[in-house]
């Protein structure tokens, strides 16, 4: 037994330390040789979550539930239930979770008031606001005040933490944003200080940043973010809140316009969270369909959008665009507007500024008006850069389909300082396109040239093939065919002579000969040539 019970210390050294790929191997290794404590077992359950070996964790939890109930010990037979609940609630189950929920307040029924009352406080107002899609927060509300006044009572610290970001989540979400992110930001004086569970505690970082992605609250997103990337550097190795962390910081990555490092990295970064976080995994391939709805890749987006749909994230409103795109504004408008009817206003406002587009496209000026009006209130409700800057495209749309040059071009350039304070490249480029409409209606053809080579120039370096393209009259650029334009596009991306022509459909010497025609065309004399002025003009390869 001396070498199990010396696993076992080490084991548990390694737990309190952070240090998960340790404490799991050790306890694995013990667990060959003995039967583990039930308090062993349990920090084995935890750690196999940490690394992301969500089902063997939900095993050994269960397994650790279950002893707690048959020793008697009914405080933690709750607590792990919680625990349990907890895991399925990140991983997207809602049902799951509500279950051990309502497991642990039954145990909870028979026993005086402590924590673990808290915890079931903090997780049921959770479960239950994300399953009314946060359309009633005053059981929230009423929840986090009876949280704080719980932790008061019992001087603990992790209940006043859960208690402030409970309601600073309810503050924000309802509009009240300064003291909402004021309440968030002292929620996490006792994370730091250690105070909370270490589950619990990043499930409060989920929670902020989550709020902050959803208000278009970008510098905010940036500080989150990087705050909970130096939690996470406290823990030895990869743990999941890395791999979360990484999506949030891809998707920042992406709307500031870095496409090419950021496709491949968020398609496997998402792919990793399935089944460990449904909820960001839904919104990495949500993020990977819009950067190749963009680019010109319909078929990788629709697949994108279905597996985002899949994990529980409705793919709107780029789904609608992508249909609008192709000409389908009716399948658009009524996808648009199926999935606003099940939204609150803050999860509405991702989606009106594309309402608005696609009503317009269908005459519906009416409607068109009426979304714009809905995005104006809830920019001035919650007042964050990214609603504002929404609000002002849309309006200036709507002007500028009333041919109001004059009235839109004020109102189009407070949109582009509100991107550029974002910086975000592909919304900047919009905006100037609508600005040299609007110079174009007032008689100015050499400044709405000057802002349509602007809009160019980013669309060319994000590598927006469709608005390159549509720019240039449909044409590709350089003189080159459409043909041409596809190996190209392959070649630039790294592409050999036979996989281009296994991709294309054709023999590798027509792409020989087609090479020969590029290179003459832009006065180049070798592929690394042809694929920097590939890259400089937007061309990606079609799928």
């Amino acid at each position: 037994m001396d070498e199990f019970n010396e696993l076992l210390t080490t084991a548990r050294a390694a737990y309190a330390r952070g240090d998960w790929h340790a404490a799991h191997r050790q306890l694995t290794q013990a667990r060959t040789l003995a039967d583990l404590p039930t308090a062993d077992l349990n920090i084995l359950g935890s750690a196999a979550w940490w690394l992301g070996r969500v089902k063997e964790s939900l095993a050994i939890s269960e397994e650790v539930y279950q002893r707690f109930q048959d020793d008697g010990d009914a405080a933690s037979a709750a607590m792990t239930a919680l625990n349990l609940g907890l895991v399925w609630f990140i991983r997207g189950d809602l049902v799951i979770a509500s279950g051990w929920t309502n497991r642990a307040r039954r145990i909870l029924q028979e026993l005086p008031e402590g924590p673990e009352h808290g915890y079931l406080l903090y997780l049921d107002a959770t479960v239950k606001a994300v399953a009314l899609d946060l359309a009633d927060l005053e059981p929230a509300r009423e929840a986090a005040a009876r949280l704080r006044d719980l932790g008061q009572r019992l001087h603990a610290p992790a209940l006043t933490s859960l208690s402030l970001a409970l309601a600073g989540l309810v503050d924000v979400l309802g509009g009240s944003t300064a003291s909402g992110f004021a309440q968030l930001d002292e929620a996490m004086l006792p994370v730091l200080a250690g105070q909370l569970p270490a589950e619990w505690a990043g499930e409060i970082y989920c929670t902020v940043i989550h709020a902050c992605y959803a208000l278009a609250d970008l510098p905010r997103m940036r500080a989150w973010t990087q705050a909970t990337e130096q939690w996470c550097e406290q823990f030895t190795g990869e743990v999941v809140y890395s791999g979360i962390c990484r999506i949030h910081r891809l998707q920042l990555q992406s709307i500031e316009g870095g496409w090419d490092a950021a496709e491949h990295a968020i398609a496997q970064s998402g792919t990793e969270l399935v089944g460990r976080n449904n909820w960001v995994a839904g919104e990495a391939f949500y993020q990977l369909g819009e950067i190749r709805r963009l680019r010109g890749d319909k078929d990788g987006a629709l697949e994108s959008y279905a597996r985002a749909r899949d994990l529980g994230f409705d793919p709107q409103p780029g789904e609608a665009l992508l249909q609008h795109a192709a000409g389908k504004d009716d399948a658009a408008w009524a996808g648009l507007r199926a999935s606003l009817a099940g939204r609150d206003r803050v999860a509405s406002a991702r989606l009106l500024g594309a309402g608005v587009e696609i009503a317009l496209a269908l005459g519906l000026q009416d409607e068109a008006e009426q979304l714009c009006r809905q995005l104006e209130e809830t920019a001035a409700a919650f007042g964050t850069a990214g609603f504002r800057s929404w609000a002002a495209q849309a309006r200036a749309t709507v002007l500028l389909a009333q041919s109001r040059h004059a009235e839109a071009l004020p109102v189009l350039r407070a949109a582009a300082r509100e991107y550029r304070s974002l910086h975000a490249r592909y919304e900047t480029a919009k905006v100037y396109e609508l600005l040299a409409q609007a110079h174009r209606g007032l008689g100015q053809p050499d400044v709405a040239a000057a802002d349509s080579a602007t809009a160019l120039a980013i669309y060319r370096e994000l590598g927006a093939l469709p608005d390159v393209r549509r720019l240039e009259g449909g044409r590709p650029p350089g003189g080159l065919t459409e043909r041409e334009a596809d190996v190209l596009g392959f070649i630039a991306a790294g592409a050999s002579n036979k996989d281009t022509a296994e991709a294309l459909f054709i023999s590798q010497k027509t792409v020989g000969r087609h090479l020969a025609n590029i290179f003459a065309k832009l006065g180049v004399s070798s592929r690394t040539a042809a694929a920097a002025w590939a890259h400089e003009h937007g061309l990606r390869p079609h799928r």
